[in-house]
């Protein structure tokens, strides 16, 4: 048998006062006399009630929830940033609804569809792109969005980053520093705007900074996942490629494994950057270089971020701000 819900209702009932009276215990107005309070207090726990947030939103128009829409809840980049998200939520006591969009503009607009019936006070957006119709939501929401870990092309919507042009040039840097003239840039095969034009131009940046003619052949576009690792691999021993930049370190671990597989030095004959700075990074051996990303301090920043928005801390100036964090190449056992 289904176990009926407490209302509020009930604890008034079994309380023997109003429910303005148990409306106030709950919220922790002030204005009610010590022995009502411990009374109502009293049978709340007895009666194990739980207060449905977005009752009581519609009254105060608030219901302390937030909603986080991430593309994949396996992929430990996303997973990091909602670490940092969780953290300070909580510290602001703000409950979360996560929901998994698997990076589909229509699944994305259902999500926030979803989570905007809700009631939820803001949203943080986690993606790899802003589709034209998944802009035009976000446009019409009423509650403030933040985008964390993700780059909006048009800089319309606040979001936290870092540079990644900056630090796809720093990399591509860093091999040439150790004499590769050829060196790959691995993306996605999908038009990420932070790889097709960020990554993509540092990395080309990169080279002519040293004086490299680029070879359109060294710039891969494969699936970010581990069974492509091999056949990454393959073509670029083939071509002579000496080092690369990868934009997934799934893939750069890989990569790095299928070299190793092929008796390959590493790294001696060939060097490996990754760009996420996941976990992988450090749990793989030999461990990756990796441009650094501080993940949690994303998310962390992206959800003080909206909790300014949220209270009204925030002027339209600071609203449109691209709040890039710093980044670092942490130099471990792919490169020289």
């Amino acid at each position: 048998m289904e176990k009926e819900t407490v209302t509020i209702y009930d604890v008034a009932r079994e309380a023997g006062v109003s429910m303005a009276t148990v409306s106030r215990v709950v919220n922790g107005n002030q204005n009610v006399k010590e022995s009502t309070r411990k009374k109502v207090e009293e049978v709340i726990q007895r009666l194990n009630y739980r207060p449905n947030a977005v009752a009581r939103g519609l009254a105060s128009r608030k219901t302390t929830t937030i909603g986080v829409i991430i593309p994949d809840v396996t992929n430990l980049y996303f997973s990091s940033i909602a670490r940092g998200v969780d953290d300070v939520a909580s510290m602001y006591k703000y409950n979360i609804f996560m929901a998994n969009s698997d990076g589909e503009e229509k699944k994305e607009i259902r999500v926030l569809q979803t989570l905007l019936a809700q009631q939820v006070d803001g949203v943080i957006y986690m993606g790899n792109t802003i589709g034209d119709y998944l802009r035009k939501e976000i446009r019409l929401s009423r509650v403030p969005i933040v985008l964390a870990g993700t780059v909006d092309s048009k800089s319309e919507f606040p979001a936290v980053h870092i540079n990644y042009e900056d630090a796809t040039r720093d990399a591509v840097r860093k091999l040439v520093e150790t004499h590769n003239e050829k060196i790959a840039l691995i993306i996605a095969d999908k038009k990420y705007p932070i790889d097709e034009t960020l990554r993509m131009n540092g990395y080309l940046k990169g080279l002519q900074e040293a004086g490299i003619e680029v070879n359109e052949d060294y710039i891969i576009r494969t699936l970010y996942s581990y069974e492509q690792g091999e056949v990454v691999y393959k073509r670029l021993k083939e071509m002579g490629v000496t080092a690369a930049v990868v934009s997934n370190d799934l893939l750069a671990v890989s990569i790095v494994g299928a070299a190793l597989d092929h008796n390959e030095k590493i790294p001696e004959d060939f060097e490996v950057i990754t760009s996420d700075n996941s976990m992988l990074t450090e749990a793989v051996r030999p461990q990756l270089t990796t441009i650094k990303q501080p993940l949690y301090d994303i998310g962390a920043v992206a959800m003080r971020m909206l909790t300014k928005l949220m209270a009204g801390e925030m002027d339209e100036d600071t609203l449109m701000r691209q709040f890039e964090l710093p980044y670092v190449i942490d130099e471990r056992r792919t490169t020289k």
